[in-house]
């Protein structure tokens, strides 16, 4: 299998074709993901609330997202390696800057950031300096307080259309990818057209570019209830791999999300 890397996200979306994202915290899971055909791994903070048990992503540090890079960059093989950033490591450009060095050197291959227009002058810092970034839009989850939960944004027409100018302007700062979480199925798609740039999508509908799951959400084993957007592909699947590789081929052909996944 060929090796993914920003340009092979930018031709599937020239070509009109999905491409498959999945969270991954360690070697094992890494490798079997990337064995089964999964085009893009995610470093996620998430892993707060799948592997660590907090409430939510906030209680992660730098050195958390480091050890976890270092294991998964060991095993990704042919899949890009994306990494969150951490909560406050935007809190000023110097800290931005800093954070995301340590986790390229650590193997990521693009960093995500959480933030709207404002975080246009980080983004561009970033990418002068060669880091591509994966700007997070709509349900940001380290901004969970300030929205009072984990609860669908741009339902209403002033957001939607704020979504969508953010996206724009991040784009404009040099970020390389949009992820979009937990919006109506219209806005993503409205932000898949609006800009230039691959997005992806976590509860945005079928419209985007790519998909992306919380690996734990794909094998069904998250605790509490499961958000709208989740699948569970173990359960008709022979083994983990075998789960992966369903998740992946339903992404491809569009089968997932369906109707029942979007808002």
């Amino acid at each position: 299998m060929k090796t993914v890397t920003l340009g092979t996200l930018r031709e599937c979306k020239r070509a009109g074709e999905t491409f498959s994202c999945l969270t991954a915290y360690d070697a094992s899971f890494a490798h079997a993901a990337s064995q089964a055909g999964i085009d893009v791994l995610l470093v996620g903070d998430s892993l707060g609330m799948v592997l660590q048990g907090h409430a939510s992503t906030l209680p992660v540090t730098l050195a958390d997202i480091r050890y976890h890079t270092r294991c998964v960059a060991r095993a990704k093989g042919q899949s890009l390696l994306m990494v969150d950033l951490p909560f406050m490591s935007n809190s000023s450009i110097e800290r931005l800057l800093q954070d995301a060095g340590e986790l390229m050197r650590m193997g990521a291959e693009l960093i995500k950031v959480e933030g709207e227009a404002w975080m246009a002058e980080g983004i561009r810092e970033l990418t002068r300096r060669g880091v591509p970034v994966c700007a997070h839009l709509g349900l940001t989850p380290q901004s969970v307080y300030q929205f009072g939960g984990y609860k669908v944004q741009g339902r209403e027409t002033e957001r939607a259309e704020q979504i969508v100018a953010d996206a724009r302007a991040l784009v404009a700062a040099g970020a390389s990818v949009i992820l979009l979480e937990c919006v109506p199925a219209s806005l993503g798609k409205a932000v898949r057209n609006a800009v230039e740039v691959p997005v992806i999508g976590i509860g945005a509908g079928p419209d985007v570019d790519g998909q992306i799951l919380v690996m734990h959400d794909v094998l069904g084993v998250s605790a509490g209830r499961s958000p709208r957007f989740v699948k569970n592909f173990l359960k008709d699947a022979a083994d983990v791999q075998d789960a992966f590789r369903r998740y992946h081929e339903d992404v491809k052909a569009r089968r997932f999300p369906a109707e029942e996944h979007c808002f």
